[in-house]
């Protein structure tokens, strides 16, 4: 039996001759792109690929079929990406993104018409107010409006809600992110501190029944399962719920809310921070009709619906890899009737003017069944 270093070295002689053959392949894509120049043919040759494909499934053992299919399809795409470069292929994602580039104002607005879910007091005001330092707030009764107001134009933009770090993703926001053609322009992360709030002269033993938005009942689970006997309901968000309560005759009903709630409709905490996590924040975006890029976008949003075969979300996420892009959140969701189908999005952290995301747009585009750059913004905490 030969020894473990003599193995390892003929190994590296192999992976040494196949880097060496790598190359001389992706050098020969240089050809390959002037011929399909001058015969104005497409980059992507999809029955080409599946034959080579299926020509290396072919030549090796039953149990690297699999292998040697992802190995071609790695090698293909890198073919592919040379083609591009080459050609200057674009899209029109990639048109889209350039031109907002090209002019992208200097400065975020400190002023503008916003439109969110809700009353005044919630926690999308909250976030409005960090995001705009001199809003005009209205409100709507549901998110599906703050979408119809922004597409509409009769506001600048829209604040809504995205995910919570202990609740998780608010799933109603990301199904309508499907149905509507708007953009996210800036998100914003908010401390959340939920209250239990009641009317003056309350006491915690006389509550009966606790109302608030669902995720914030989800994030006090703990708590609520102290008080024995007590009735919880869903509002459509905390403000809603503490203006009832402030509204109301019956004795013993109280809300979760914020401390800005308890100032703005006249009730007293019965008990503070009693949300399961301290570090719990709750992260929203800013939407807006028009894709426009503003300085300092480093993170970018993603939609995208990959085709429905095995190995297809492993080829987007290779994508990824290859680039070194870090994905920082990335969530499914199912596609209306369509069974078993599912709307992938991502989050990713990238500059925007980066020559990186300018390829991973162009890339996932011709991988991807459907495609759609969300936007590209930055953060503020």
């Amino acid at each position: 039996m030969e020894q473990l270093e003599d193995v390892r070295d003929k190994i590296d002689e192999i992976d040494h001759a196949l880097l060496d053959l790598m190359v001389r392949r992706t050098e020969l894509a240089a050809d390959v792109a002037a011929y399909k120049a001058a015969h104005h043919l497409t980059v992507l040759d999809r029955a080409r690929e599946r034959r080579v494909v299926a020509d290396a499934r072919r030549r090796v053992p039953e149990d690297l079929k699999s292998h040697a299919a992802a190995l071609m399809e790695l090698l293909m795409e890198a073919s592919r990406t040379r083609q591009g470069d080459i050609l200057g292929a674009t899209s029109p994602a990639i048109e889209a993104i350039d031109e907002a580039l090209a002019v992208a104002p200097a400065l975020f607005p400190t002023d503008a018409l916003v439109v969110t879910q809700g009353v005044e007091g919630a926690y999308q005001q909250i976030a409005t107010e960090r995001i705009f330092s001199h809003a005009q707030i209205g409100y709507v009764g549901s998110f599906e409006g703050v979408f119809e107001a922004v597409e509409a134009g009769t506001c600048d933009f829209g604040i809504l809600p995205l995910e919570n770090s202990t609740a998780g993703t608010v799933n109603q926001v990301y199904d309508l992110m499907m149905r509507h053609d708007v953009h996210i322009v800036r998100s914003c992360r908010v401390k959340v501190n939920h209250n239990l709030l009641a009317k003056p002269g309350t006491r915690l033993q006389d509550v009966t029944d606790v109302y608030s938005h669902e995720q914030a009942i989800r994030q006090c689970e703990a708590f609520l399962a102290t008080l024995p006997g007590v009735r919880v309901h869903v509002t459509r968000n905390t403000a809603l719920a503490s203006r009832f309560v402030a509204q109301s005759d019956e004795p013993g009903v109280c809300a979760l809310a914020s401390r800005e709630c308890a100032e703005l409709y006249g009730l007293r905490a019965l008990a503070k921070n009693v949300q399961d996590n301290d570090n719990n924040y709750t992260r929203f975006a800013c939407i807006a009709k028009g894709l426009t890029i503003y300085p300092g976008a480093d993170r970018s949003s993603l939609m995208l619906v990959v085709r429905h075969r095995p190995g297809a979300l492993y080829r987007v996420l290779g994508i990824f890899f290859a680039l070194d892009i870090n994905i920082t959140k990335l969530e499914s969701r199912p596609i209306p009737d369509r069974d078993f189908e599912f709307m992938f999005y991502f989050d990713v952290a990238c500059p925007a003017a980066s020559p990186a995301f300018r390829r991973l747009v162009k890339e996932l585009g011709d991988v991807c069944e459907e495609f759609r750059h969300l936007g590209s913004y930055a953060e503020v905490s």
